[in-house]
């Protein structure tokens, strides 16, 4: 009887790494978040001068714990996919590489004249919060709807653009260099300022009719700040209307990389890679000879 040659170690590592479809895969994501958050979270209290000098040993025994984690789990994404290439020069092999290495330069820049190199260079651990997008599943969707979405939000926002220079251009007109607006520039930066309702108050008109646009204005900045959320909301509704699970048309896809190029979000019933044509399941291949 032909039997299936077992599963190598570096199969059942790049399943539970790189795939959430499975039991270990999901702890494995789940313990990464947490420690992604924690990290984040101990450089901001670093920043907190009273709260560093009070917890400083346990910040950075904390940190060097989360590093050494950092540090296993990115070798062993590089060991466990057939080309480590494609994994250390991508996006996130950038960043994993970024967010794990200012810890071990401290010691190659060790010494009060680097201190503040070292110190901002510590701060690049920041970027594990990139992490987190790898296992944000519905992000892809929120992607394609802001992609969609860009022919729309452009004419919202050069409309947006043309009654800030007509409004700021009125306002130059109207108030003038005495009550501070010395320039249509100026007058548009206001204007802007007032639209998205930040209103920093170093600009501020005077008279009766100025004051009146001004109303106006920051009631249409309310109206404003809706209409690029309701586009993307829109735009991320209909895509969802077109992938329902009801439509004998959808087709569900997983978790599953391929172990050669990278490649993800394949469909449940696939076989091989849909961008390099490898097998996503070697140990299901049985061999010739029938050995295991």
């Amino acid at each position: 009887m032909e039997s299936q040659p077992k599963r190598t170690w570096r199969t059942k590592l790049h399943t539970i790494i790189y795939e959430a479809d499975t039991p270990l895969g999901k702890l494995f994501d789940v313990v990464l978040l947490i420690l992604i958050l924690l990290s984040v979270l101990f450089v901001m209290l670093e920043s907190v001068r009273t709260i560093d000098e009070k917890f400083h040993d346990i910040l950075y025994v904390g940190e060097w714990v989360i590093t050494i984690f950092f540090t296993f789990e990115y070798i062993a994404r590089i060991i466990t996919v057939k080309k480590p290439k494609s994994y250390i020069f991508s996006f996130y092999g950038i960043i994993d590489f970024l967010s794990t290495i200012p810890l071990y330069l401290s010691f190659i820049l060790a010494g009060s004249n680097f201190l503040l190199t070292v110190r901002a260079l510590r701060l690049l651990r920041v970027f594990r919060i990139l992490k987190i997008t790898r296992y944000v599943g519905e992000s892809n969707k929120l992607k394609k709807a802001l992609i969609d979405s860009r022919p729309k939000i452009f004419v919202f926002l050069f409309a947006v653009l043309i009654i800030s220079i007509i409004a700021g251009t009125l306002m130059y007109l109207i108030e003038g260099e005495e009550s501070g607006f010395k320039s249509i520039p100026s007058s548009v930066y206001w204007c802007i300022v007032t639209l998205t309702t930040v209103g920093f108050g170093d600009i501020a008109p005077v008279t009766p009719l100025g004051q009146f646009i001004a109303a106006i204005i920051m009631i249409m900045g309310y109206g404003i700040i809706a209409v690029p959320t309701g586009i993307v909301s829109a735009e991320y509704a209909k895509s969802m209307d077109k992938k329902t699970q009801d439509d004998p048309h959808y087709v569900h896809v997983n978790t599953q990389v391929c172990r050669h190029c990278g490649a993800s979000r394949h469909r449940d019933d696939a076989d091989y890679c849909h961008r390099c044509g490898n097998h996503l399941h070697p140990e299901d291949i049985i061999p010739e000879d029938g050995n295991s």
